[in-house]
């Protein structure tokens, strides 16, 4: 019976050492966090303008010109849906941030054509969120080689590659994010999920732990999702990019799981025109994946891109409107 205990109990040390932490030291926020099922992330950026999702940075800042962007629809199409919190893009591979930045002008002063270039969509998405009491997450991305024949974006002619980050952040691209997330975490109020892409990317993987450890001292409660981080000890969560592996948590699992998905067909993030049925993913197999999801402790971060006047609309929209009801079926 001893060597029998003393077999579970090197499973329990060996399992604990694989994700990072026991289930039993999770946080509040992370036990909280398994209970929201349901959220909407918005890919809303200059990618939407040049139906790319690899944006460089070096795109015409004059293209982001959404008309009638409203925060606020954004908000009550996630919340008649039955999510519980969202998801936006601050920062994707173009390196522009939606906010003023103190660090850059690689920042949301270059949409001149956008609120004439005095606009803050992180502050209009933070407050309705709040107002409609959805929990408040903001994305943004790490560097990476974004930009090359293959994404069909390769910088110009004698330009250098941004690698996702202004020009400026080459000398030090660790200490710039540190600033700009320090900024996104001192300037809006409590954020309840930082959301990191490419975290373990080549160029500043080595100092991920600093930079985490940053992170919690900032909002000590603010859960920081690494994404595809496999283990608590690189993120808060467990995270699975549906579309890239077709991966979920195991029907066991016991920790804070989240699974980003795309309403969207061809692994497409940002917007572009529904033209033929195929082009969304049908509304049985998003429901399927999400009570999947959910079943296995996990929550479902769903994508559904606002188009280009900056609004959720058409087909995408009666997409999750469809998801909506066969949720609500019995």
């Amino acid at each position: 019976m001893r060597t029998i205990a003393t077999l579970v109990a090197v499973l329990a040390a060996l399992a604990s050492a694989l994700t990072g932490k026991a289930a039993t030291e999770l946080t509040e926020a992370q036990r909280e966090f398994m209970g929201w099922q349901f959220g909407m992330f918005v890919h809303f950026h200059l990618g939407t303008f040049v139906d790319r999702d690899w944006a460089s940075g070096y795109e015409d800042p004059a293209l982001f010109a959404p008309s009638r962007l409203d925060c606020g629809q954004w908000a009550d199409v996630a919340r008649a849906a039955g999510m519980h919190y969202m998801v936006l893009t601050v920062k994707h591979t173009e390196g522009i941030v939606l906010y003023d930045s103190a660090v850059t002008t690689h920042d949301i002063t270059k949409f001149t054509h956008f609120r004439g270039g005095q606009g803050d969509i992180v502050r209009e998405f933070v407050a309705a969120c709040r107002s409609r009491g959805l929990k408040v997450g903001l994305y943004y991305c790490f560097p990476g080689d974004y930009s090359d024949e293959a994404h069909q974006n390769a910088p110009p002619a004698g330009r250098p590659n941004l690698h996702g980050l202004p020009a400026e952040a080459a000398s030090d691209r660790v200490g710039f994010m540190k600033k700009q997330l320090g900024e996104l975490l001192t300037h809006y109020g409590p954020i309840d999920l930082l959301w990191i892409d490419q975290f373990n990317n080549s160029y500043t993987k080595a100092a991920w732990p600093e930079i985490l450890a940053y992170l919690h001292t900032l909002q000590p409660h603010c859960l920081v999702v690494g994404n595809n981080a496999h283990t608590l000890a690189d993120s808060d969560v467990i995270s699975y990019e549906y579309p890239w592996r077709h991966e979920i948590p195991p029907a066991d699992n016991t920790l804070p799981s989240e699974v980003c998905d795309t309403i969207q067909t061809d692994q497409r993030w940002f917007w572009r025109a529904v033209k033929k049925p195929g082009d969304l993913v049908s509304a049985a197999e998003l429901v399927a994946r999400l009570k999947a999801c959910n079943a296995h402790r996990g929550n479902y971060l769903l994508n559904v891109p606002p188009d280009r006047d900056g609004l959720i609309s058409g087909e995408h929209l009666r997409r999750l409107r469809e998801v909506a009801e066969l949720m609500r079926t019995p």
